[in-house]
């Protein structure tokens, strides 16, 4: 299973997709999942939804395809443009990055973050600058001089930009990339159903979403179809201080900013990780949420759980490992397997 999901995740990771420019990402999955043989249905608020089969007991599984990005705060005299955050990401994990600025009527414009003060001849010293909204920018790869000359390209506040995601498989294993939140997570699920396309057995009811609004916390803040008991939310695990996860290994994430996760829910999760030896842990991450905490205030009864493959360097250029994605496909099975 996890070597479809690394096909999958490429692909997904080279369309642009920042929150509420995430269209063509569901285009894709659409044509994807429909091409297995399911019939996917795109909710009005822009996620997709599938139905794998199964009967019993009905749980979830949700991965979201929105990431982060940025939008055109104003285009400023001399052809530069000043950017306003889309999701939560630190000004200095984008500087130097490569971009695309996407227009409304369909055109994509390469630019660069850099710094107002770009040059080291020019400006000296630039170590003790503050990186922010005011002190980067994007530079055109166009010949602008004014905002008359950036206007006249089709853009204006509100077009979106997204970031190059330089995705790279490297021998030893790791993918190094931007979005692999939570594009990783979305590839599995792909993988997921095409394996069921192909005639895994399921012993209970099964089915799929992929939100595209979670970096901006109201992803699955919807009603759930009726019958569903559970929902594994299939996000990112987070490695640093103070945390057991490195990328090999799956994450189970027993309390976020949320508040705990299902105790039941997650110690049969635990359970199956010992039984199947599949590398694992579990871990307390104070600065996040996943689409569960939002499907729960929209009022859904359910049991909720999360889990993900070890990303290093979240909402920057990040990094997981095969040994990773394959620990956590092989959760995801084993969960559907009892």
């Amino acid at each position: 299973m996890h070597k479809l999901a690394l096909d999958y995740l490429q692909k997904l990771l080279a369309i642009p997709s920042p929150t509420g420019f995430t269209d063509k990402a569901a285009d894709y999955l659409m044509e994807t999942l429909q091409g297995m043989g399911f019939q996917p249905r795109k909710q009005r608020k822009g996620g997709v939804y599938c139905e794998l089969g199964g009967e019993g007991r009905g749980i979830l599984l949700s991965a979201h395809v929105d990431t982060l990005g940025a939008m055109v705060r104003s285009i400023k005299g001399n052809g530069r443009i000043r950017y306003t955050h889309i999701g939560g990401w630190a000004d200095s994990t984008v500087e130097t990055e490569n971009c695309l600025v996407h227009t409304r009527d369909g055109k994509s414009y390469s630019g660069t973050v850099q710094s107002t003060k770009a040059s080291q001849h020019v400006f000296g010293d630039m170590n003790g600058d503050t990186r922010g909204e005011t002190t980067l920018e994007i530079v055109l790869d166009e010949v602008v001089k004014s905002r008359e000359d950036v206007e006249k390209l089709g853009i204006e506040t509100g077009c979106y930009i997204s970031w190059d995601p330089r995705t790279q498989l490297t021998e030893s294993g790791f993918l190094k990339s931007r979005h692999l939140d939570d594009k990783a997570s979305a590839g599995m699920l792909l993988a997921l159903a095409h394996l069921v396309s192909e005639g895994m057995p399921l012993k209970r009811r099964v089915a799929v979403m992929f939100t595209v609004f979670e970096e901006v916390g109201h992803g699955a803040s919807m009603q759930l179809p009726e019958g569903i008991e559970d929902m594994l939310a299939v996000d990112m695990g987070c490695v640093g201080d103070d945390l057991q996860c490195d990328e090999t290994m799956v994450s189970i994430c027993v309390k976020d900013s949320a508040g705990p996760y299902h105790y039941g829910f997650t110690s049969e999760l635990i359970a199956l990780c010992k039984e199947k030896g599949i590398r694992y842990a579990a871990d307390v991450y104070p600065g996040y949420s996943s689409d569960t905490a939002t499907a729960l205030r929209a009022g859904n009864d359910c049991r909720f759980a999360l889990i993900g493959t070890g990303v290093f360097a979240s909402h920057g250029y990040e990094r997981t490992h095969v040994q990773g994605i394959e620990n956590t496909c092989r959760l995801i099975q084993a969960v559907l397997d009892v």
